[in-house]
């Protein structure tokens, strides 16, 4: 899209009253957003929920004007902006009805290559949510995901932090202008983040930063992803906002569960218990339940797949690295394991994408 057909759509951001699902339907009635600020009058009223205040100021040229001077503040500050049917638009947020007309991104996000996941949860993160969390963003790492979060304390920069660890791209979701960075102490990951991933936020730099920002920036996280995991929450919180939302748009959800006497996973087994949520016991869950494709994201041989495996499945792993193919109970007796457990952590390196059974219960790497 050309800046001056990009103005007219950032415009629309700026006319008062008028959200992104308003928005969309002007462009679906009248074609594309600068038709919409050249439209008649009487044009405009035929359009259902349109009154008098939306078409003066839809009149007026004062959103133009702030159109053009956001456009100059973000070539400034190399922030790149996509209007929701271009092709650099997130492909999953673009079937969110209230997905942003035009979104702001920051960094080095490579979109619609690769499978992406929300990880949220509490800000008051406990030890056990961080192992998991963590141990879950390794053992996806065989899939190559995009891992998308809010960039908060606790389960947000955990999942972050995790991602980077693994080199994956990570993406931050802000509640504010792309200049900014909240809270002010993370702006110490910014620039590793932006060269692995980045930032994106459907507001203005000159948007005032207010709690309601932060669940209006929730629909993000949800949106851009085929799956929302929920690490830990309390009974009340944003990250269920969040999963509400990825409900909503008719994406998976997972809960990590805990106890069922602690505070900090009553919301995730909340989640679990009306439906809302899968429960995630082990990180191979999501991936099967996605169904995602382990040949064409998967690599046995990579570091990040050998770095992903426990005790006992390297031991299988090293021992089909020597002996090739073989058979489910030869793979037992030389790995001094029951073949009943050797059964479960086979499935678990399928998963994984690191063998394959063939017929005879017989398994291979891939």
């Amino acid at each position: 899209m050309d800046m001056t057909q990009l103005q007219y759509a950032m415009a629309l951001q700026a006319v008062p009253n008028i959200g992104d699902i308003t928005a969309k339907k002007l462009i679906h009635y009248c074609g594309s957003p600068e038709a919409v600020f050249k439209a008649s009058k009487r044009s405009l009223y035929t359009i259902s929920g349109i009154g008098s205040v939306t078409v003066k100021n839809l009149q007026s040229s004062k959103a133009m004007a702030l159109a053009e001077k956001e456009l100059t503040f973000n070539q400034k500050h190399n922030i790149n902006a996509f209007y929701f049917e271009e092709t650099g638009y997130p492909y999953r947020l673009k079937h969110c009805i209230d997905g942003p007309i035009v979104l702001f991104q920051i960094g080095a996000i490579i979109w619609n290559k690769f499978p992406v996941i929300s990880i949220v949860g509490t800000r008051q993160l406990t030890a056990y949510g961080e192992r998991q969390c963590r141990r879950l963003v390794e053992a996806l790492s065989v899939f190559n995901p995009i891992v998308v979060s809010g960039y908060a304390y606790g389960t947000d920069i955990t999942a972050h932090k995790a991602a980077l660890d693994c080199n994956l791209q990570t993406v931050g979701c802000m509640a504010q202008g792309l200049q900014n960075t909240y809270p002010a102490n993370h702006k110490k990951y910014r620039p590793k983040l932006e060269a692995h991933g980045g930032f994106v936020t459907d507001f203005w730099s000159t948007s005032e930063f207010k709690p309601s920002n932060f669940i209006r920036r929730n629909r993000l996280i949800a949106g851009l992803s085929e799956a929302t995991v929920v690490i830990e929450s309390a009974e009340k919180g944003g990250s269920l906002i969040t999963a509400d939302l990825a409900f909503g748009y008719n994406r998976e959800v997972f809960a990590l569960p805990g106890r069922v006497n602690d505070p900090h996973s009553i919301g995730c087994l909340n989640l679990i218990k009306i439906k809302k949520a899968h429960l995630l016991s082990i990180p191979e869950d999501l991936p099967y339940i996605l169904n995602w494709d382990l040949k064409i994201h998967s690599n046995s041989d990579s570091p990040k797949a050998h770095k992903s495996l426990d005790g006992d499945e390297k031991r299988i792993y090293e021992f089909l690295k020597k002996a090739g193919k073989s058979h489910l109970d030869f793979i037992a007796s030389d790995c001094n394991m029951t073949t009943s457990k050797v059964a479960y952590l086979l499935l678990n390196l399928e998963l994984k994408g690191v063998l394959r059974p063939i017929p005879g219960n017989v398994f291979e790497l891939l």
